[in-house]
């Protein structure tokens, strides 16, 4: 039996270099056991490793990324199944396709916790200043679900530059001081300030931004934990919005929708017959929306009820361009609320991306239909109606300055790209656009509903939801 001891609990250089021995000396891996205590050496029965083994054996990159991953999970046995499934690549070359080996499943699940716990501690870490420090100063206490300090401190470091700040938990201490960026031992709650005055402003953006019509309790606590919570100066709110959520929403429904001022409906007729991006473009979203609703630059206006121009914050790291406005898009002039928009909801909800941090709208903003008795029946837009119409989107995108857009569609990615695209060909891959943001294209939500087959349905809906969640990390 051979004891391996790591020199911490996120030793990956050293898991892998001793890893690499005993492969070559062919240790199987029921006779290793792996520890953590910061002393002696690697090998707890040799003095030193082998000085010579067999010849040198590779692995698939891909390993290597996953097992980097994996070593920041908590489970203790993390370090013993990476070394199985080393041990394992030596004669199953393809282990890592085989998504329904039981190593391979747990450690992608390993991967993919640890993933969502960098992003959490990215999206929940809230800094409070320091009261009478000799330079302003803010830290701020967090507790990962697993140990991605170190991994994760480098965001925070370039994300805020300019202030002097540490991060404290439980397992490590991350510290910047705009020169360098260095870690110290855990710490405790109790060493974090209490509240300071910037906690009312983070209450008072969290409500406004808080919509009750959207609201899924399951969905937001999945978003946000309530291990979370106590961390959070919004979380207080949480309660008492869910509980009049109901109301808010029934109120929202019997108020008029607000009419865009006169100023800004006389540029949108303006611009709507002459406008370009050289001279008079539209500087917020809501000269957008008003402005297309006059637009006349192809015939789709005098048919439909309204234009749909999109929907979303006016800063969102992700955009989602689809086809055109449905049946009940034209109604409620609002985009994705029909069929397809539920398809979507369910999908962005599985990939973990909320909706209201996504600026959702489509390539054409009005609705091409034919009769069919009294009911109107989409029919796909032309090359020249989406010609016509990238003005628009151009201006959504200047406005909203999304990091990554995603082409719901070949109609879409013909209004992204300027070009014809292959959606089964194109998706799953980034693919850098003019204005610096990476686009991905991807299924429409319309083409699952209308597959007959429940499992080519199940297929497509699998994948549509991974380039989401693709296009979200992307994002990120």
């Amino acid at each position: 039996m051979r004891v391996v001891r790591l020199a911490s609990e996120i030793d990956f250089a050293g898991w892998r270099l001793a890893a690499r021995a005993l492969r070559s000396l062919q240790a199987a891996p029921d006779d290793v056991i792996w520890t953590v205590d910061g002393e002696g050496d690697l090998f707890g029965d040799e003095a030193t490793p082998p000085q010579a083994g067999p010849p040198a054996f590779t692995v698939p990159k891909g390993f290597l990324d996953l097992a980097q991953e994996v070593a920041l999970h908590r489970s203790g046995e993390r370090f013993t199944l990476l070394y199985r499934l080393l041990w394992r690549l030596g004669r199953q070359p393809e282990l890592l396709g085989l998504a329904s080996d039981p190593d391979v499943a747990r450690a992608r699940d390993m991967a993919k916790a640890v993933s969502r716990a960098s992003h959490k501690m990215k999206a929940f870490v809230r800094f409070r200043l320091v009261e009478d420090a000799a330079e302003e100063t803010y830290v701020a206490w967090f507790e990962p679900a697993h140990r991605v300090t170190e991994a994760t401190a480098p965001f925070f470091q370039r994300r805020f530059t300019n202030m002097c700040w540490s991060i404290l938990t439980p397992d490590v201490c991350a510290h910047w001081d705009r020169e360098k960026l260095t870690f110290s031992s855990g710490a405790d709650p109790a060493d974090a300030p209490g509240e300071d005055a910037l906690e009312e402003y983070w209450r008072t953006y969290y409500a406004s931004i808080f919509n009750p019509a959207r609201l899924k309790t399951a969905a937001m606590q999945r978003e946000m934990p309530k291990r979370y919570w106590r961390n959070l100066p919004e979380a207080r709110l949480i309660p008492e919005l869910v509980a009049t959520a109901e109301a808010r929403a029934e109120e929202m429904v019997r108020q008029q929708p607000s009419e865009p001022t006169r100023r800004v409906v006389r540029q949108a007729q303006r611009l709507s017959r002459d406008g370009s991006f050289e001279e008079g473009a539209p500087a917020t979203l809501e000269e957008v929306t008003a402005g297309a609703d006059f637009c006349r630059r192809c015939e789709l206006w005098r048919d439909a009820t309204q234009a749909v121009a999109g929907d979303g914050p006016g800063r969102a790291r992700l955009m989602l361009v689809g086809e055109q406005p449905g049946d009940q898009e034209d109604l409620a002039g609002k985009p994705f609320v029909g069929p397809a928009g539920r398809v979507l909801d369910e999908a962005l909800e599985a990939a973990g991306a909320p909706r209201a941090q996504i600026y959702v709208t489509n390539a054409v903003k009005h609705f091409r239909h034919e009769l069919h008795g009294k009911r109107r029946i989409h029919k796909t837009p032309t090359a020249g109606h989406v010609s016509a119409c990238r003005w628009w989107l151009d201006a959504e995108r200047r406005i909203v300055q999304p990091r990554v857009i995603v082409a719901l569609g070949a109609t879409a990615a013909l209004g992204v790209f300027g070009k014809a695209m292959a959606v089964g060909q194109s998706r799953g891959q980034a693919l850098q656009l003019p204005d610096q943001a990476q686009g991905v294209v991807t299924y429409h939500p319309s083409f699952l509903l209308r597959m007959p087959d429940a499992q080519a349905k199940s297929e497509v809906y699998a994948a549509f939801v991974e380039d989401l969640k693709f296009a979200w990390k992307l994002a990120s």
